[in-house]
């Protein structure tokens, strides 16, 4: 990834922890994240349910953008094997924050265009929140077509990102037509899911089930959850 843009994304992280440093707006005892972050995971596994994906601890698995081992965590809990599970990060700060919460996976630091693994190696690859922080539409088809190189034939990348994010400037939004045009030749099973976060914010805590109702009519939902199977 050019300098110049991996200063931008270091600059943004660590400008974006110093606002965050006092908050809880991510922590799971906020009632508006936890609704989130729950009702994420039970599309996730209904979507790899699905694609034939229900038992995780057979799969080799990859997070491209692992951060600090969140989602990492989730997978474990799905049921990955934690020998099989991997994650790689570009910024080497939070693979090292990822290495201390998950010392026993197998994590590395890495730029996506370059990935240090050998072609059609997993069987799932997951994306969550990724291209959207990539301003560059070169790196972007770089990273996909990396993506693709090291996913199974039989495999499937599972992305989870904006396509609607008017809040953040440094950030862009992915919608279904772009993410075709990334993953040429592929097979797509799409899903729009969760409420927008500032109105989860505002409604969640008020009626749990009246934020549910609302998601299920996916007009303010913010994130699309994609399938996306290699026709290799």
């Amino acid at each position: 990834m050019p300098a110049n843009d991996l200063d931008r994304m270091r600059r943004e992280y660590s400008a974006r922890e110093r606002r965050l440093a006092d908050s809880d707006i991510y922590s799971h005892f906020n009632t508006a994240n936890l609704f989130i972050l729950q009702q994420r995971q039970r599309e996730v596994l209904a979507l790899l349910r699905r694609q034939g994906f229900a038992h995780l601890a057979e799969l080799l698995i990859l997070e491209l953008g692992c951060g600090r081992g969140g989602v990492l965590l989730e997978y474990l809990t799905f049921g990955a094997y934690s020998p099989m599970l991997n994650g790689t990060d570009l910024l080497s700060d939070r693979a090292l924050e990822a290495h201390k919460v998950l010392p026993h996976l197998p994590l590395t630091c890495s730029d996506g265009q370059n990935l240090p693994y050998k072609g059609e190696t997993f069987d799932l690859l997951l994306q969550y929140t990724v291209f959207t922080s990539i301003l560059d539409d070169h790196i972007k088809s770089n990273l996909a077509a990396e993506m693709l190189r090291i996913t199974k034939p039989e495999g499937i990348i599972l992305w989870y990102d904006y396509w609607l994010n008017p809040t953040n400037p440094h950030a862009h939004g992915i919608r279904p037509a772009e993410i075709r045009r990334l993953f040429p030749g592929c097979r797509f099973v799409f899903r729009r899911i969760t409420l927008a976060p500032p109105i989860a914010r505002l409604l969640v805590p008020l009626s749990w089930v009246v934020s549910v109702l609302l998601e299920k009519m996916r007009i303010f939902n913010t994130h699309y959850l994609v399938a996306i199977r290699p026709d290799h």
